[in-house]
């Protein structure tokens, strides 16, 4: 068997348990969509969330010819992907049975934490490209790494709803141009 075969396993899993973290944050607010209070930058960034994990999955397809691994190379992918799959369960709160649901405020409560993660996650990304090719990522794709940061920042240091909402469109463009300029094609 192939190593990135056998490794692929885990890193399929926890992708597989990301998008269905959020998908269950989308079926638990249809269920009480009377009793939860919707916030668009919420929504926005669940399924950005969703985007990052199909493009984590698109892009891990690079690493199938790789033949030599170690443990702290598949270590890096993992670090990134398990806080890919914090961040999915971060965004969208439990909804309870009985009682109102506000995704602004427990976003609003936790938009330090998610954005940190943000960072985390794309440091790890910038690592993991460090740890397999031993060079920096190209430079486009680490002004997009870095981009991300940044909005990431912003998003730590701005509270106010309009900011947050013009923050998660912003960061689906961005994203939405680093795909469509770097990971178009296998």
């Amino acid at each position: 068997m192939e190593a990135f075969n056998y490794l692929s396993v885990l890193l399929s899993i926890i992708l597989g348990l990301a998008i269905a973290q959020i998908l269950q944050g989308y079926r638990a607010i249809l269920l009480a969509r009377g009793r939860v209070r919707h916030s668009a930058p919420v929504l926005i960034w669940s399924g950005l969330l969703l985007l990052f994990a199909t493009q984590a999955w698109w892009a891990s397809f690079a690493l199938r010819d790789r033949t030599e691994w170690d443990f702290l190379s598949f270590s890096i992918i993992l670090l990134q992907l398990g806080l890919l799959y914090m961040l999915t369960a971060l965004v969208i709160p439990d909804v309870k049975d009985d009682g109102d649901t506000d995704l602004g405020r427990h976003f609003d409560q936790h938009r330090a934490v998610f954005f940190g993660l943000i960072i985390a996650m794309l440091a790890a990304s910038i690592a993991k490209e460090a740890v397999l090719t031993h060079k920096l990522s190209s430079p486009l794709n680490l002004a997009f790494h870095l981009m991300f940061m940044a909005l990431a920042v912003i998003g730590i240091l701005m509270r106010a709803y309009r900011a947050q909402l013009l923050l998660s469109i912003a960061a689906v463009i961005g994203f939405l141009a680093y795909v469509a300029l770097l990971f178009a094609r296998l």
